[in-house]
């Protein structure tokens, strides 16, 4: 990816949403030419020239302080996400030969599969950080069933979401989704500009996916941390689950625990659906059993 192209788009972005209002700046009679703030406006609140904002507006973030890029944040309202992604991005500056790339481990520990295994309620699966599920229990696997089986790992969810239209069926809140899982790529790009996979993957997504496309354009970035969703599964119907993100250190791997909450119909689903699983499990193998059919879990 072209870092100063990404560097560019990111800052016109910010300041195209920020009324001089929501700035704090005063406002002067006429029409204004631009969406949002103007170059000038940006450099007046970041404490910086007009000429040295211009110059990082046109991607130059090489060598650029700390302290510059904190004003710069607090002057375009930048959020957690964001601005960890404008460190992010001035770091990925660096001529390549000065800056190794991080490689998304593509393997688990055995001690890893066998947290999953003893998860027997929740279901939960690892990733890495360009969005490949690697392993998952067999609860998640009856989830997410007919989608995720142990022969189709790994599974990418970002193909899954923006290639595969049995996604629009198993997320009820599709949009949203697919908002959250491209802007949490943009973060990873911008943390890991040098990954061929990853590059690879962003290509083929806005080369089969105008969906994808549009909300690569925007240049958002959030953390995936906890996240509700509703999923449609074939045993149980629609069913409302958090699923929190639990990292694993040292690893550049994610675990996914998903939960439902205490009293609700979606936790007798959810009980549902790990009993019936323990019981498939005992009666073929693990990960062996059949994809279900639709029952009611009140049976």
């Amino acid at each position: 990816m072209e870092n100063k192209k990404d560097v560019r788009e990111f800052l016109m972005s910010r300041r195209s949403r920020i009324t001089p209002a929501e700035a704090g700046l005063p406002a002067y009679g006429g029409t204004r030419r631009v969406a949002g703030l103007k170059r000038e406006e940006v450099a007046m609140l970041a404490g910086v020239s007009t000429e040295y904002y211009a110059r990082l507006e046109r991607g130059n973030l090489q060598g650029v302080s700390s302290n510059v890029l904190e004003s710069l944040a607090a002057a375009l309202h930048l959020d957690e996400a964001e601005r960890a992604h404008l460190v992010d991005l001035a770091k990925a500056a660096v001529p390549a030969q000065a800056a190794a790339p991080r490689k998304a481990r593509a393997e688990l520990r055995p001690s890893v599969q066998r947290i999953l295994g003893v998860m027997t309620g929740t279901p939960a699966y690892v990733r890495n950080s360009r969005m490949d599920i690697l392993a998952a229990n067999d609860l998640c696997f009856t989830l997410y069933a007919g989608i995720l089986t142990p022969h189709a790992l790994p599974l990418n969810l970002g193909r899954f979401m923006f290639l595969d239209p049995r996604s629009r069926d198993f997320f009820l809140e599709w949009e949203t989704i697919a908002d959250d899982l491209a802007a949490a790529l943009r973060t990873e790009s911008g943390r890991n500009p040098r990954d061929r996979a990853l590059n690879s993957l962003i290509g083929d997504l806005a080369a089969g996916s105008s969906e994808f496309s549009t909300r690569w354009a925007r240049h958002n970035v959030r953390f995936h941390r906890s996240a509700r969703k509703t999923l449609h599964n074939p045993l149980v119907g629609d069913i409302e689950l958090t699923g929190d993100a639990l990292e694993l250190p040292g690893e550049g791997l994610t675990l996914i625990a998903y939960t439902a909450e205490p009293g609700t119909d979606h936790k007798e689903k959810l009980d549902f659906l790990a009993s019936w699983s323990a019981r498939q499990q005992a009666a073929v193998g693990p990960a062996a059993a059949e994809q279900p059919q639709a029952v009611n879990p009140q049976n």
